[in-house]
Order: structure tokens, then sequence, then C-alpha cells
């Protein structure tokens, strides 16, 4: 994988965090970035989390959320300690972070936004979530993906 790294898995080798890369075709045609992950790597899709970029009371937050469901706008602006949540536009998303859409990943972001994690990612050993490109998943344990980025955990997960 040499050269092929991202600001996300330099974090990861640099703060010597256990993990494992797994790597896939990405289907543009696909209409779901983390299903086809789960699909690609044989994971069960409660594993993998999608990691989306939310407006929070005017300020960019991240919601880590597994694949099966959805972002709850309510539950994420309450666990960040907002009023009111919409998700990001799209240019905003990829401007704070430095990823594109369908790769951002919730560690190595070019500006540090509030993370949340579903609370749902404590009920696995390790959880699946983009290594900062289409294509390129990482495993993690959930507790070191919450160290670092500095996440909250909160059910923000709706279905």
């Amino acid at each position: 994988m040499a050269g092929k790294g991202t600001p996300a898995t330099a974090v990861l080798v640099k703060q010597k965090v256990a993990h494992r890369l797994h790597t896939y075709e990405h289907d543009p045609k696909h209409e779901s970035y983390g299903l086809e992950a789960a699909e690609a790597l044989g994971v069960e899709p409660a594993r993998v989390f999608k990691t989306l970029v939310a407006d929070v009371d005017g300020k960019l937050t991240v919601g880590v959320v597994p694949v099966t469901g959805q972002l709850d706008l309510k539950a994420l602006a309450a666990a960040a300690g907002g009023k009111r949540a919409k998700m990001a536009e799209a240019a905003a998303a990829q401007r704070a972070t430095g990823y594109v859409l369908g790769g951002i990943s919730p560690l190595g972001q070019r500006s540090r936004l509030a993370v949340v994690i579903d609370a749902s990612a404590e009920g696995f050993e390790t959880i699946f979530c983009s290594g900062g490109r289409r294509g390129l998943e990482l495993e993690l344990a959930p507790a070191d993906l919450v160290r670092l980025t500095g996440a909250k955990i909160a059910n923000i997960a709706a279905d």
C-alpha cells in the first residue's frame, strides 16, 4: 500500500493504532457507498459506518452512523450541544474534511470537527469506516476511533 496512504491512514500509523486496511473496486453506479463497502468486503452492514457532515447551529459536526440507518439530525444536534442540525452542503463538507463525498473519513480531516459516533459501534470488537477515499475501508476498534477523533458516543442513528 506504499504511496497510497491517506491522511486517515497516516494518523493510524503515526499513533501506532492497530488497524486493517480493506480495499475494493468502487462502482460509481452503486446507490450507497456504505452498503457497497459491506457487500464488497463481505461484512455485516451494521459494522460498516458512514461519515456524514452536518451543520449544527452553524458549526460543522461529523456524525458516524451504521450504513444500515440514517443520521438522526435532532439526536446529533442534542449530542453536540446544539439546537438545530441539517446536512452540510457537499462543497462545505469536502472543503472542511479534505475528502470527497463517499470517501470522507472521520480521521485525518483538514479541519478538526466535533465528532459523534453512534452508540451501536460499542457493540462490536472492530468496526469499518472510510479510509479517506472511495474503495478504501479502515477496520479498527471503536474505542480507538473515539480516542483519535475526540468523539462523543450517543444514539444518533435512525432506522
